[in-house]
């Protein structure tokens, strides 16, 4: 299994991006509520398998002295294989320069976060 991992929101499949969320349990997330989120993020990575999207993870950032990771999330198919690991180091490799990067989690998660 290849894993590309995409930059950028343009052409993306909002469609897709629900369906990740909901396969999560996270039903609340609306495509409006999705596209609102991703495009108030600077920094996004979202995890693809065939051009399918399997996983995503964003962060908000001044560039410069602090960024926050939110929303590491992969498809309840895809989980277990190492994809959420990738994508948090492609943020972090992306936010290297910033001196103090936070991760928010929901509550429970933080042994997940630890790996």
């Amino acid at each position: 299994m290849e894993i590309e991992l995409i930059h950028s929101i343009d052409n993306v499949n909002w469609e897709e991006m629900r369906e990740v969320y909901q396969s999560v349990g996270w039903n609340k997330h609306t495509i409006h509520i999705i596209q609102k989120v991703f495009q108030a993020s600077n920094v996004i990575t979202i995890a693809t398998v065939n051009n399918r999207i399997i996983g995503f993870g964003r962060a908000i950032s001044d560039d410069v002295f602090n960024a926050a990771i939110y929303d590491i999330i992969v498809h309840k198919d895809f989980q277990k294989l190492g994809i959420a690991k990738q994508i948090i180091n492609d943020l972090l490799l992306r936010l290297k320069h910033v001196s103090c990067v936070h991760l928010i989690s929901t509550t429970g998660n933080v042994e997940f976060y630890q790996k």
